[in-house]
């Protein structure tokens, strides 16, 4: 009995480890694609000397930056690394529930599904004026 209890606990840590494993690779992606971008942007506006928009203009809507960075105008492609990096924690939430349902943690899966629930009407509440 103590045998299957030492193997169920083992089991458990290594499954842990496991979505621990998965959910820090999400992290690490997200923030070296951000800072690769940022990066890539800034060495952009470095050579051209120019941010790609008129003087005063700068995109302030995702759409509007989106359509900047597929323009390769350096602004939007550094915003774009930005947005990423915002977005990081939201695809990281994103993957726990994922995770937590592999796993057949429905009581996290639900409560981690909450929190993504809350972080998305919190972005789009955010852009009500």
């Amino acid at each position: 009995m103590e045998k299957d209890m030492k193997m169920k606990l083992k089991k458990e840590n290594e499954d842990l480890r496991k979505m621990e494993l998965i959910i820090s690779k999400a992290l690490s992606i997200g923030v070296t694609t951000s800072a690769v971008v940022i990066f890539l942007g800034l060495l952009m506006l470095v050579i051209t000397g120019n941010s790609g928009y008129p003087h005063g203009y700068y995109p302030t809507t995702p759409l509007s930056i989106l359509r900047g960075f597929i323009a390769l105008k350096p602004y939007a492609v550094i915003l774009t690394g930005l947005l990423l990096l915002i977005l990081t924690p939201v695809f990281r939430v994103a993957v726990s529930i994922i995770t937590f349902f592999y796993e057949k943690d429905y009581t996290y899966t639900i409560i981690t599904a909450l929190v993504f629930i809350i972080l998305i009407i919190s972005f789009l509440l955010g852009k009500v004026e």
